[in-house]
């Protein structure tokens, strides 16, 4: 996508501290930030952190009830731009708490569509099969996954017929990505991590939201999703569009 850490494309040397950087300013957070910004070109936010559970509830470091505790942006916590350095990263993460949620913001360099997680291995497996171009894939450990699209496709997934199960991410949004962690659950990894070829390799979005409408609507079966998932999702021009609202 254009982008490089500190003049260089190879993501091994990310993972060699500069000898301004601090050791201890170099948790997996900075570095799959750094990897984010400086190679795929994507822009991030820092989100909140999961504490310990008091009386068996999740507890949030934003200190209020919420409904994604450690997975939502920081009041006040950095933006970090597409193009910023390993450097830039170390110097602005919030330190020296360790496990705050990295979030890619959406609407910008990309949307995403979020689908059931056996959906979404389904779709995956089945575009493969085809040759057909995919981008990137991240499973969340509750059960849900997200793609990486193209800006723009948030409305179409709205506007899907398995709207119920699929959920658009657009302009204002974000996902949660490795190596974040949901509190009593696991961490976020990545089910096709992103590469040179794929990270801004964008799916065609009405094959890969007609064939996810097809295994979503089966419970991700694949023997009976097969059947029905046709090469084009027909466009319905009557269809209202919005915007996705943020992630979970």
């Amino acid at each position: 996508m254009g982008f490089t850490i500190g003049g260089t494309r190879d993501n091994h040397a990310i993972r060699r501290a500069p000898r301004h950087v601090r050791l201890g300013a170099l948790t997996p957070e900075v570095t799959a930030v750094a990897e984010y910004t400086g190679l795929w070109g994507w822009d991030v936010l820092a989100g909140t952190r999961a504490l310990p559970p008091e009386s068996g509830h999740p507890r949030c470091s934003c200190g209020r009830t919420c409904d994604t505790p450690g997975a939502h942006p920081s009041r006040g916590g950095p933006v970090l731009a597409a193009g910023t350095t390993l450097t830039e990263v170390a110097r602005s993460w919030p330190a020296p708490e360790a496990g705050r949620s990295v979030l890619l913001a959406t609407g910008t360099r990309f949307d995403a569509v979020e689908a059931p997680a056996a959906a979404a291995e389904y779709a995956v497996l089945r575009m493969e099969r085809m040759g057909l171009r995919l981008g990137p894939v991240a499973l969340r450990p509750d059960g849900r996954a997200w793609f990486v699209m193209a800006p723009g496709t948030a409305r179409l997934a709205t506007a899907a017929r398995a709207a119920g199960a699929l959920r658009g991410v657009g302009r204002g949004g974000h996902v949660v990505a490795p190596p974040s962690r949901l509190p009593g659950l696991g961490p976020v990894r990545w089910l096709r991590a992103p590469d040179p070829e794929n990270a801004a390799a964008f799916p065609d979005p009405r094959v890969l939201l007609r064939t996810l409408e097809a295994a979503a609507a089966r419970g991700g079966a694949p023997g009976r999703a097969a059947a029905a998932v046709a090469p084009q999702l027909p466009c319905d021009r009557n269809a209202r569009h919005t915007d996705g609202a943020r992630s979970a």
